[in-house]
């Protein structure tokens, strides 16, 4: 293999690929990206078994060919060669090192063989749809910060995508959880999707996508089935496979019976609840919420540092209540709202609260109390 290709498009690429890729690994050839000539140029992909990215990148190709090379330090290497150079990868003749050198740089790399790289994409995918980047990106804003970390209830980790009706029509809704907050967004279904199994998409395939989104305004297109989802954005193919497990009925948890609204402008809110929580640590992230007529009063109690509160004017008329939420929580929540007022509804100190986002009404999020 010898190919003649641009730094910062080689580099972007790299970019993009090399995330993927585990910095330990017990099997050598997953710490590699793979390179290979085709027709339109340069063609890498890394893996962890997982998730699977590949990208095309334009190349000038001498001589076709594939190898596979270490990753991360590929990527190191482009990343500090001169702006502007021109980057020849050659392979010698056992395909056993890799020559990379732009102008008067050259570094000589150790690669493994192209055919023990592994390939995950095998297998059909029963539903394919297209839609914007923007509707998915905001699916996964929405809802991303709520996915549970605890490994011991695996199906939580990650999104749970799926289609539903809703007074005759289809709507795509992504739903995410870790058992203390939920967050559930929705759109209009996109063609196609009707009909689709619901799926749980994978942490780490959610961070990934939402870094590739963030660059392109385009159309996605979705392919997935049971067991795998694949994300064609622009150039880059992310295929990934999906939590085999069952989400849980997160409808059940939604309250439907809270009737004291509690109305309340977003940034002055999400403002006072970052003040007095500065004080809070870990043994003390709760905060204080203090209803009575018109007034909110938020208090913090820090067994390490004192006392903070502060008074806010809103919109409540209901009996009187006191009730505490996780700072942390509150803040996440507040971030991904889009309407400058937010309406909390209510019922008593032990029971989940409803939060409904005035600028985004397919938004919706379910807080657990603390005791305070």
């Amino acid at each position: 293999m010898r190919i003649l290709i641009e730094r910062s498009n080689l580099l972007k690429t790299l970019a993009h690929v090399h995330r993927v890729v585990e910095r330990r690994n017990t099997i050598p050839i997953l710490s590699n990206v793979l390179l290979k000539t085709d027709e339109a140029g340069l063609r890498l992909k890394a893996t962890d078994l997982d998730i699977e990215i590949t990208e095309t990148v334009p190349a000038e190709a001498e001589q076709t060919g594939g190898t596979t090379v270490p990753a991360h330090l590929l990527y190191d290497i482009v990343r500090k060669l001169p702006e502007g150079s021109e980057v020849r990868l050659a392979t010698n003749g056992d395909g056993g090192q890799m020559t990379v050198s732009a102008g008067r740089v050259n570094f000589r790399l150790q690669c493994l063989a192209e055919a023990d790289f592994p390939d995950i994409t095998a297998g059909t995918f029963t539903h394919s749809f297209r839609m914007p980047a923007a509707d998915l990106l905001r699916l996964i804003e929405r809802t991303q910060f709520a996915i549970s970390t605890e490994e011991t209830r695996y199906y939580l980790n990650g999104i749970y995508l799926h289609a539903i009706e809703n007074g005759g029509e289809t709507r795509l809704r992504a739903v995410a959880t870790d058992g203390h907050r939920l967050a559930r967004a929705e759109i209009d279904a996109p063609d196609g999707s009707k009909g689709m199994p619901g799926i749980i998409v994978p942490r780490k395939t959610v961070g990934e996508l939402q870094k590739l989104l963030g660059e392109h305004d385009e159309d996605v297109s979705v392919e997935l089935s049971d067991a795998k989802i694949r994300f064609t954005i622009g150039p880059v193919v992310l295929t990934s496979k999906l939590i085999d497990g069952t989400f849980p009925d997160y409808q059940r948890v939604i309250p439907q019976n809270n009737e004291k609204a509690l109305t309340l402008d977003r940034e002055s809110f999400s403002a006072a609840v970052d003040r007095v929580s500065t004080i809070s640590s870990e043994r003390g992230r709760a905060v204080k919420l203090a209803l009575s007529g018109g007034q909110l009063t938020l208090t913090v109690n820090s067994p390490d540092s004192g006392t903070a509160t502060e008074e806010l004017p809103v919109g409540y008329e209901a009996d009187d209540l006191e009730i505490g939420f996780n700072a942390r929580y509150l803040l996440d929540i507040a971030g991904q709202l889009a309407g400058e007022e937010t309406v909390f509804m209510l019922a008593d100190p032990g029971s989940p609260t409803l939060i409904r986002d005035q600028g985004d009404e397919g938004t919706l999020y379910v807080l657990m109390p603390m005791r305070v």
